[in-house]
Order: structure tokens, then sequence, then C-alpha cells
């Protein structure tokens, strides 16, 4: 222990006799460094968070022909510290003072991106961060960027939304007129193969609707016949004329009118073409056999002498079977001429084949192509209706949450720190080369280190005699010494007054 504090001794006692060699070397450093310091630009950084708020006013498959709205905002968030906005923020500030040709604006553009960080703290909430030499300067480029940002969505959409519609104004002019072409190589073929053909459509397709309707009027036909067979059926057992009175003209009973009325009702549901086991046909006939054992019982009123007259239910089948036959004979004409039109066209496909496969090629390069235009034409409609709704309301809405901050203090550098940092530095510096200057002087504090150097034993030491003079002298350098390091350290203190100073006129 003794022997470190003998050393400690040895390094304050050199470091002391040459305080003043540390003390210029303290003012020097601190003085080198402060105006470095000094030089140091400040940087202040002002903050916005921006929320964009999406709101889709039109269905899903009405808004999906344009991109993505987030895409898009992410796009401009991109781009936003491109070359051409960081010029526009150029121009629209108070860096414009600064310059004064196009160099200038390229070295404040190159500056400006290496100061802007856009950042996404979420899905839609953007932070923009911007570092300047003022605070109202930084403020103002916050606030151009956020204005940029927010005029760089609106105006891309509106120019996607133009640009889209003229496109398909020149897509849709384009297929109108090959349409137009089709339309009229279409009319012209059918002029000069099919005008004399029956029906529409390809030959195929008329052939085709000859054969349905040819197989309805057969079933049409057969039903009719049927019918027309029921009737012949039934008037044949059916008389002609019923019994009647000679002179007085004699009238049937009750029961035989019954009679009469029920067979007609009969007849007539068969005529619908009911069968035998319909609940109707067979209420009918329970109730015409019960009318039949009543009419047989049943006396002819009327004077002597016998005679007849029409039956009314074979006068009503007669009138059935006319209109029966008059269907049928409509029905075999319609055949006839269905027939026909097969013929002619099976004729025509037969004499030359290749007209059905022109037509056929001719039919679907004109569906294809309106199939197009109808397609171009709804998805112009759609991007119409999606621009104006966008033009009208606020389809991407910009929120400010945080508007840009105007800062207090400087963000960089820490010179309150620096300057600390400094004095330290020279302190240090001062107090190191005194401490080795003593290393590289070969003097001799006490007896103690001279014996332990040279070898031998030093048998005693004079200590000084200091006069009253050398005294007084000694105790003025003294306070000139402890001068010099207040004065060090006043101008450290003088340095953070100004520093203080500075961020409150710049605040």
């Amino acid at each position: 222990m003794n022997g470190i504090y003998d050393e400690a001794r040895v390094a304050l006692h050199a470091i002391w006799t040459r305080r003043w060699l540390a003390l210029a070397i303290a003012w020097g450093v601190c003085v080198l460094g402060w105006l470095f310091v000094s030089q140091i630009p400040s940087r202040y950084e002002s903050r916005a968070r921006v929320f964009v708020q999406m709101q889709n006013l039109l269905p899903a498959s009405m808004d999906q022909p344009s991109a993505s709205s987030r895409t898009d905002i992410d796009t401009i968030r991109q781009t936003l510290t491109s070359a051409v906005n960081l010029e526009k923020v150029v121009r629209g500030t108070d860096l414009a003072n600064t310059v004064a040709s196009d160099r200038d604006v390229a070295d404040r553009v190159a500056s400006l991106a290496q100061s802007i960080k856009v950042t996404s703290a979420q899905d839609n909430l953007f932070e923009i961060a911007t570092s300047a030499a003022s605070p109202k300067l930084a403020r103002t480029i916050t606030q151009k960027l956020i204005d940029i940002f927010v005029e760089g969505n609106l105006a891309g959409d509106r120019t996607s939304t133009s640009q889209s519609l003229s496109f398909l104004d020149k897509q849709l002019a384009q297929r109108q007129k090959q349409l137009q072409d089709a339309e009229a190589k279409r009319a012209d073929f059918q002029n000069r193969y099919l005008g004399a053909l029956p029906g529409t459509g390809s030959v195929a397709d008329r052939i085709g609707a000859a054969r349905s309707q040819m197989a309805q009027v057969d079933g049409d036909l057969a039903a009719a016949q049927s019918g027309l067979a029921a009737v012949q059926g039934q008037m044949a057992g059916v008389a002609r004329t019923v019994a009647g009175s000679g002179g007085v003209a004699g009238a049937a009973g009750p029961a035989r009118a019954r009679l009469a009325a029920i067979q007609g009702q009969l007849a007539d549901a068969r005529a619908r073409g009911y069968t035998e086991s319909h609940p109707d046909v067979v209420a009918l006939r329970a109730q015409l056999a019960q009318a039949t054992a009543a009419a047989r019982g049943e006396p002819l009123s009327g004077g002597s002498g016998a005679g007849s007259s029409p039956n009314p239910l074979y006068v009503s089948l007669q009138a059935m079977m006319a209109d029966k036959q008059a269907a049928v004979a409509s029905l075999r004409i319609r055949r006839a001429q269905l027939q026909g039109d097969l013929d002619q066209l099976n004729a025509k496909l037969s004499e030359d084949p290749t007209v059905a496969a022109e037509q056929g090629a001719i039919d679907r390069d004109y569906q294809v192509l309106k199939d197009q235009y109808d397609q171009l034409l709804t998805q112009r409609e759609q991007i119409a209706l999606r621009g104006q709704a966008q033009s009208q309301t606020d389809r991407v809405k910009f929120s400010v949450i945080d508007p840009p901050t105007t800062p207090q203090k400087p963000s960089a550098p820490n010179r309150m720190l620096l300057l600390t940092g400094v004095l330290i530095a020279g302190l240090g510096a001062g107090i190191g080369g005194a401490f080795l200057l003593g290393q590289l002087r070969g003097t001799f504090a006490t007896s103690a280190r001279l014996e332990r150097v040279a070898g031998m034993p030093v048998i005693g030491s004079i200590g000084e005699v200091v006069t009253r003079t050398q005294s007084e002298l000694r105790a003025k350098q003294f306070r000139m010494f402890l001068g010099g390091t207040a004065a060090l350290g006043a101008a450290y203190v003088l340095l953070l007054g100004v520093e203080i100073l500075q961020r409150g006129l710049a605040a």
C-alpha cells in the first residue's frame, strides 16, 4: 500500500509542477473541440401521423376493375420521397429561397431524401418524420408532404379512372366497327344462301326447330285423332231420333229427359279426354245406370199414333265431331308444311354442305365480338359509376391524427452532451500531457525513489527554503492558475447558456 501511495504522490507532484502545461493543453483542446461542435448544424425533427380510411360505397363486384385502394396508398407511400415529389417540396417551401439553379434544386432534393422517413405504423396509419435546419422549416416540409400524400392519391385515382375510360372508349369503338362488319357479313350471307329457307338461325338450328315443331304437331294430331275416334264411337251407340206421339205431339217423361242429359254430360267428359277411371266419369256412369233403369219403367206420355224427333245428344255429338275433324285437318296441313320445310332444309344441306359450316363460323365470330362488346360496355359503365362516386364522395378519407409538430429542441446533435464531452476530454488531455512529460524527464520527487533508481543509499535530504518574495510569487501564480481554471469552467457554462438561448429563439 505504501508503494502505491508513494507512486500516486509522485504522479500528482509531477502533474502539479507542470500545471501550466496541463491548463494550456486543456484550453487548446476545449477551444478546438467547442469550435468544432459549434459548426455542426442543428437538426429539428417534425412528426405527423395520417390515418387513411377506406370507404367502399359500391359493391365489391363493381369495385373490382380498379386496383386495390390499399395498394394505391402503399404505392404513394413508397413514392412519396421520389425526386418529383421532393422537388415540389423544395419549390413549395422556404427551401426555394436557397436555390438558384437546377443543380441547387437537385442538391436539396438529395438532402431531403436522407432526412425524410415515411413508416407504416399499422395497415392504414402512416407516420411522416422530417428533419430540417429550423423548427419552422421542418414543420412546413412535413405539412407539404401530407398535402402531396393526399393530392397524390386523389389525383392518381382520378387519372387512373380517366385513363381507363379513354382506353375502354377506344376498344369499344374498335369492337363496334368489327361488330358492324360482322353483322353486314352475316346479313349478306343470309340473303345469298338462306333468304328463301324457312326459319331463322343456321341451317342446323332451323332443322332442329322444324323437327321439334314436327314432334309437337305429331303429338297434337294423335290426341285430336283419338278424340275424334271417341266421339265417333259414342255416336255409333246413340240413336238419331227419339220416339214421340202422332197427332198431338208426345213428350218423354222426366226419367228419359234426365237420361238424355246424363248421356250428354258423359259424352262431353269423354270428348275432353277424361279416362274411364276419372272420378267425374265414374260418377256419371253410376248416374247413367240409375237413369237407364228409371227410364225403362216409365211409359211414354201423349196421344195415340207414335212419331219420332231428332235426338239432342246425337246432334251435340255431331257438332263435336265436326270440330274434331277440323282440328285434325288443320294439324295435318301444319304437319305437311313442316315436312316440306324439313325436306327443303335437308335438300339445301345435302346440296352444299359447306354452307352450314360457313354460317356456323360467321355466327361464332359474330357472337364472340358481341360478347366482347357487351363485356367492355359493362366494364365502362362500372368504371364511370365508380369515378362519379369518387368525385362526388370521399372514397378514400385522410385524417390527420397528429398534425405536424413544431420541435422545441434539436433532435441532433446533442450539443450539451458534446460540450461536456469536450470539456472532459480537454481536462483529461491536459492532465495526461503533464503526466507524460513528467515521465519523460528524469526527476526524483523523493529520496526513496532516488535511492531505488541509483542503487546507492541516500544519507539524507535538504528541504527547500522559500523566501517571502518567492512565497508571494507562488501565491500569485496559484491564483492565476485558479483563475485560468475557473475561466475554462466559465467558458463551458457560457456555451451551455448560449445553446439554451438558441433553442429558445429557434422555437
